[in-house]
């Protein structure tokens, strides 16, 4: 009996020692773990998309459970009528109110008027962590509406993909633009490699649920984001990288060798946005077109200041090629807003909370302000740190 307990005890105790080790390797290469999911993430009822029927508006609502059965309720828009629906987010049971503006607009790509400027990335689908920091900042109220009076809001990409709130994060997107053009503010949505990943039809990272929506409604996934639905032609009129206040936006990085090319921003993003919906290849020949489309070298995928070996030089003459003296990704994940290249680079993925999974190690949002020429980390408490 001895022996067997003695057995047991070593047992245990190299059980522990690996477990301790896994989750020890774990914390250090940025892992964790989902331990539950909410149910409420496949609550589908109040899930609203808008298509094109010619040029005629369409909005097709998800009505009904698992348990009784679904339908869809279909409303067509006559020339007079102005379009507005509640957009419904499961879990908390609240919603906000959308007005769509039939016309959808290229941005520009430059803009200098000294206002304050707030950066996040990475909210990958995560609705309730994205309306709390807006809230918290004095971005936006409960309900989207904004309060930045003339700042700048700015999404550096991945918005989509890898939760199940995709849906309420672009409209919450759209409503956010519709309510900051009123006031004088401005929402620049930067779009990353996974909303191209969505324009392109390519749903590997999508929440499993939008499969189904998309059956629900009549159509097949790739159909939510085509040019015949609201919020995909809306999707590809946004730029890649935009230069505010002198501070460069891009999700993945400026590779030093796009000063080759001789290219205004203008040039840079309509390139790019003429591949939104083209799978990418790699050409035997290299063009201007596919360095900037491309998975590797393009601004929306780009992770050399992470990965090569740059030196500061390149950095800066990137940065002089598009007019800006810093630039602020996404894309790369960090354990916390820092900075990079003596300030040149700002590094801004972190982890975010996520709507319907409860993870550890706990997940803690974090944003950035720019103001008069300083950078600051902003925490989900309310505080601001420079930088």
């Amino acid at each position: 009996m001895s022996i067997i307990l003695t057995n047991l005890k070593h047992f245990g105790i190299t059980f522990i020692v690996l477990i301790t080790g896994v989750v020890a390797f774990g914390l250090f290469i940025g892992a964790d773990a989902h331990l539950f999911e909410n149910k409420l993430a496949y609550k589908l009822d109040g899930e609203v998309h808008v298509f094109y029927d010619n040029n005629t508006l369409v909005t097709k609502t998800l009505r009904g459970n698992k348990d009784d059965g679904y339908y869809v309720d279909t409303s067509t828009l006559s020339e007079d009528e102005t379009l507005i629906f509640p957009v419904s987010f499961p879990l908390d049971n609240s919603t906000f109110n959308v007005t769509i503006d039939p016309e959808i607009t290229i941005p520009d790509t430059t803009y200098n008027d000294g206002e304050s400027i707030i950066a996040l990335s990475d909210i990958e689908s995560g609705f309730s962590a994205f309306r709390e920091f807006l809230v918290i900042h004095g971005v936006a109220d409960t309900h989207l509406n904004w309060t930045f009076d003339r700042g700048h809001l700015v999404l550096v990409g991945d918005f989509v993909d890898r939760g199940a709130s995709t849906t309420q994060i672009l409209w919450g997107i759209y409503k956010l633009e519709q309510s900051a053009k009123g006031a004088g503010g401005k929402v620049h949505f930067i779009i990353g490699n996974h909303e191209i990943k969505n324009l392109q039809g390519n749903y590997q990272s999508a929440q499993k649920k939008y499969f189904y929506i998309a059956g629900m409604l009549g159509k097949q996934q790739y159909q939510l984001f085509d040019d015949n639905a609201f919020l995909g032609r809306w999707l590809s009129s946004k730029n890649v990288l935009e230069v505010i206040n002198s501070v460069a936006f891009t999700h993945g990085g400026i590779h030093p060798r796009i000063t080759e090319f001789g290219l205004s921003l203008s040039d840079i993003n309509s390139i790019v946005r003429k591949g939104y919906r083209r799978l990418y290849y790699t050409p035997t020949l290299e063009t201007k077109e596919s360095f900037l489309q491309s998975s590797t070298t393009g601004p929306a995928w780009y992770r050399g200041y992470f990965k090569d070996n740059l030196s500061q030089p390149e950095v800066e003459q990137s940065l002089k090629a598009v007019k800006a003296k810093a630039v602020v990704v996404g894309h790369t994940l960090q354990s916390k807003i820092n900075t990079l290249y003596n300030k040149k680079v700002i590094a801004i993925d972190v982890k975010h909370p996520k709507d319907y999974l409860f993870s550890l190690p706990f997940r803690k949002s974090e944003g950035l302000l720019v103001k008069n020429g300083k950078y600051f980390r902003l925490l989900e408490n309310g505080e601001a740190k420079e930088i």
